[in-house]
């Protein structure tokens, strides 16, 4: 089945953030998100906010129910019980009503202020290459403690090394994409730390650029040692094995018929 032709970014953005017991980060971020992209810089005629909550037990769907009254942009979905961060990505993209995706974590250590440059990228880009499906952030000073910096280090480089995806931190939050394209890529958990590997795979151009990294000031986060290596291990393997098996066909034009017509 042919892919999806990359649609040209047409200054219309649906950010997708996925929450889980983030109750204090979220009025903060929101107004964050609002602030960026209601700049002029942002160079955008329209954008919407769609917070996923993935079975939260404190009171994010509550906070998020109340603001969602007073700003238009704002909207919320809410799993019922946790599946995971790739599943509350996936059921955001599902529903944004805008070709291009934006996606930041919910816990403030994402800049939304990144975003209206990466825009920019994207719209350059797209001026050379019509295969540009995803600009994708590049963590460069990693505001957390020592034993996550150490591991980022060492998945990145073993995950670049088996996928050859180019691609120096595909774990960052802050990316923005083609809502189709995502969504033609194989679903599972833990998707969304692969973008990069799997839109390359359907032979897709993705670019780097460097973003902002905050301390988490609020919350505490959700991921351990444990819960990110025996997980990463499995999807690294199960994504080496798709590239393995993937074989698009370059179709040559039809030729021309040397037949008279009648």
């Amino acid at each position: 089945m042919p892919l999806t032709p990359i649609p040209r970014f047409d200054g219309r953005l649906s950010v997708v953030v996925p929450v889980k017991n983030e109750e204090d980060n979220i009025e903060p971020l929101i107004r964050e998100i609002v602030a960026a992209l209601g700049a002029d810089g942002a160079k955008l005629q329209d954008f919407e906010i769609i917070y996923v909550d993935d079975g939260s037990t404190d009171d994010s769907y509550k906070r998020l129910l109340n603001l969602s009254k007073s700003l238009n942009v704002l909207r919320v979905i809410k799993h019922r019980f946790s599946c995971g961060q790739s599943s509350a990505v996936h059921s955001g993209v599902q529903v944004a009503q805008f070709s291009w995706i934006a996606t930041l974590d919910g816990d403030g250590q994402n800049d939304p202020a990144d975003l209206p440059s990466m825009i920019e990228q994207l719209i350059a880009h797209q001026t050379k290459s019509d295969r540009l499906v995803a600009v994708c952030g590049h963590r460069v000073k990693r505001n957390d403690d020592w034993l996550r910096r150490a591991s980022s280090r060492v998945a990145n480089r073993v995950r670049a090394a088996i996928l050859q995806d180019d691609t120096p931190d595909s774990g960052c939050g802050l990316k923005l994409f083609a809502r189709t394209a995502f969504l033609e890529l194989p679903f599972f958990n833990h998707l969304h730390r692969f973008l990069p590997a799997l839109f390359r795979r359907q032979q897709r151009e993705v670019i780097s650029v460097a973003v902002n990294h905050r301390p988490r000031t609020l919350g505490s986060s959700k991921y351990g040692l444990n819960n990110r290596l025996w997980a990463g291990l499995l999807d690294l393997a199960g994504v080496w094995w798709l590239n393995r098996r993937m074989k698009l066909p370059l179709i040559d034009p039809p030729c021309s018929s040397n037949k008279t017509q009648p």
